[in-house]
């Protein structure tokens, strides 16, 4: 159990850093061309940045805590954190029609779901 929660953890910081690294650093334009960025034609620069800002986080949030363990709490923290995050992407993305996007971040949501159950629950870190 401690492996798989290990693996879903990673995923999702893996996912959080690649997105916000794009977010933060790639120019609006063109995220705003890319298939699935199109939210972003009517979204303003810095909304766009503060996300790509949370998301890196999110991933600094998933890991660095337990393998330094240094408040390894926030672990499940940071990902009740991205369920919320992936329930507003899900929302837009809904909104513009974008069903695969919707079911792709209901993935992410649910591992994240996970996660958060099995490091408040089953699997903490401190015994």
């Amino acid at each position: 159990m401690n492996l798989t929660l290990w693996i879903a953890t990673g995923l999702l910081a893996a996912v959080a850093l690649v997105g916000g690294l794009t977010k933060a650093f790639v120019p609006k334009e063109k995220l705003a061309v890319q298939h699935g960025g199109e939210w972003t034609q009517d979204a303003d620069v810095g909304f766009v940045r503060t996300l790509g800002v949370l998301e890196i986080l999110a991933a600094v949030g998933l890991t660095l805590p337990a393998v330094l363990d240094i408040a390894p709490v926030m672990v499940p923290v940071t990902a009740i954190c991205w369920v919320l995050l992936m329930a507003g992407a899900m929302i837009t993305h809904g909104r513009l029609g974008q069903f695969m996007f919707v079911l792709l971040n209901s993935v992410y949501l649910a591992l994240a779901v996970f996660v958060a159950w099995g490091r408040f629950g089953p699997q903490p870190f401190t015994g």
